[in-house]
């Protein structure tokens, strides 16, 4: 075939459908794959436009096949099979849900109220080492006291935030001492 055309590439695909279905099955272990995989050849062959000479077009068309089947067989392996699907669905769900949110919010709350009745600087130690996490020692110069006296005011701190919330109701269940750092 000196002069090749998509039109005679589609013509001869159609002439000799049922050998390269023949052929795409030993090779795919399918029939059906093999049938879909040869209409998605005829597809691709609906191309216009001029095409260099082909020297073996039954070569050329057995291969365009080929590659589909590959294109295809990558990309349903990227998708998830259902057993995958099931067992992704069986993992729980780790995050807060609203209800946990609501607590944690009020009991933040509660612990801020209870914070505002401390002396400042105690209450400027208890939130610098628990919410910026500062090391004790970086407290301690910044106050001009030794390391012990941090740990003391941080352990008032959380004795009154706990005394504070049994006495008011709110859960103290989150309120425990950090543990003490010379960093």
């Amino acid at each position: 075939m000196s002069e090749t055309t998509w039109a005679a590439l589609r013509h001869r695909l159609l002439g000799r459908y049922d050998e390269f279905v023949r052929r795409l099955s030993r090779r795919l272990g399918s029939a059906d794959a093999a049938r879909e995989v040869v209409h998605e050849t005829y597809l691709r062959l609906q191309r216009v436009g001029d095409i260099e000479p082909i020297r073996n077009p039954d070569g050329y068309i057995f291969r365009t096949a080929i590659n589909i089947a590959k294109n295809r067989e990558v990309k349903e392996r990227r998708h998830l099979g259902a057993s995958e699907i099931d067992i992704l669905m069986e993992i729980p769900d780790e995050g807060p849900d609203p209800a946990r949110i609501a607590e944690a919010r009020s009991e933040a709350a509660q612990v801020r109220l209870a914070l505002a009745q401390l002396p400042q600087r105690r209450r400027e130690i208890f939130e610098a080492s628990w919410v910026d996490e500062t090391p004790h020692a970086e407290l301690a110069r910044r106050y001009g006291v030794h390391l012990r006296t941090i740990q003391r005011e941080l352990d008032e701190a959380t004795k009154y935030v706990r005394r504070w919330c049994k006495e008011n109701g709110a859960p103290s269940r989150r309120v425990s001492p950090p543990e003490w750092s010379s960093e």
